[in-house]
């Protein structure tokens, strides 16, 4: 692969600085209200991710970036988001696996398949668009905006399916956290079994830890762990669509579909679900020192919240409503698919942690 030259790197520079500089005043501001909301409530309800794209929606919806600020938006929303795909790599571990015996990992295996295929199936039902409905079904199975953001180069969606998924899944997302400890108390579930069964249904590791936290630390621990393993699925499951993806229907051309053709293996599997697959390889065999996984996994999260910016600034939000309701609906019922799979896999396991 030719190294860029310095002149190149210039003119790159050039084309994106004001784009580039768009997103970052976006970030910065979904950040400092993210931080508002810590103030205000002691907790941050909508993460800086989600913020960035609705600022970015608002943005754009009153007043759109001039053809100037194009460049450095696509690259926001392209380049960035894959290198936070790669980064996201270090934050996961293969020891995960261990922690929770093979009996679950293959139960997770099995959810993560079933989920997909069933909230796939219900979104096509209600009308959404082949890669919106694909999109909040890969949220819903694995690990929510997350995956959403790591899918959407893959299969080539839409801006605007990709700022409504993640949008609702959000929304939804925040109920979720609410609503599951009440479940738990009322179910007489045991700290460990409402963990996993927190872990096998809530979107986030963090979301993960705020709704069992009520049950105590072992809730805590076993939902993080079963929720890590969750998270292992997006590498599997993100080569495989990449693999399956030229099969698609459509050319759906904003978030990664601009430009030049890869070559070689990148035609097959996006080069960045190898470097994903890398980083989750270099972690599992303690390559990568441990004081660097907590800023390795900062920097991803940054990353992706700038690239939300960029996909925010191209989505225009009258557009979004218009998709609101059937959207909605798709994420309840697929959230309520999830949760039923969950409970018949723990039960079938007899899991007491």
């Amino acid at each position: 692969m030719p190294q860029p030259s310095n002149r190149n790197i210039v003119h790159l520079a050039h084309r994106v600085w004001r784009g580039l500089s768009l997103c970052l005043l976006v970030t910065a501001l979904a950040y400092l209200l993210e931080a508002g909301e810590r103030v205000l409530f002691g907790k941050a309800w909508l993460e800086a991710l989600v913020l960035a794209i609705l600022l970015g929606m608002f943005i754009r919806t009153f007043r759109a970036p001039g053809e100037a600020f194009q460049p450095g938006i696509d690259f926001s929303g392209r380049f960035l988001l894959e290198i936070s795909v790669v980064l996201l790599g270090a934050t996961v571990s293969a020891a995960s696996l261990l922690a929770v015996g093979p009996g679950l990992v293959a139960g997770i295996l099995l959810l993560v398949g079933v989920s997909l295929i069933s909230s796939f199936g219900i979104g096509r039902l209600l009308g959404l668009p082949f890669r919106m409905a694909l999109l909040v079904a890969c949220g819903n199975s694995i690990c929510g905006n997350s995956a959403i953001a790591a899918v959407a180069p893959i299969i080539r969606a839409d801006g605007e399916d990709v700022a409504a998924s993640i949008a609702f899944t959000a929304v939804l997302g925040v109920f979720v956290v609410l609503g599951l400890p009440f479940l738990g108390l009322v179910s007489g579930m045991s700290g460990s079994t409402f963990g996993a069964f927190a872990g096998l249904t809530v979107y986030a590791v963090p979301q993960v830890v705020a709704a069992t936290a009520p049950l105590g630390l072992l809730a805590v621990q076993t939902g993080t762990v079963v929720k890590l393993v969750r998270v292992l699925m997006l590498g599997p499951v993100c080569f495989g669509l990449s693999l399956l993806a030229p099969l698609f229907p459509g050319q759906d051309m904003n978030v990664s579909n601009a430009g030049r053709a890869p070559s070689g293996i990148f035609r097959f599997v996006p080069w960045f679900i190898l470097g994903f697959l890398g980083m989750v390889c270099c972690r599992s065999f303690g390559l990568l020192p441990p004081f660097l996984i907590e800023p390795i996994g900062q920097a991803a999260t940054v990353l992706t919240v700038i690239s939300m910016g960029a996909l925010g600034l191209g989505v225009n939000m009258r557009s979004v409503a218009k998709a609101g309701p059937r959207v909605m609906c798709t994420v309840v019922l697929s959230l309520l698919t999830l949760g039923g799979i969950s409970y018949t896999l723990l039960a079938v396991l007899h899991f007491q942690g």
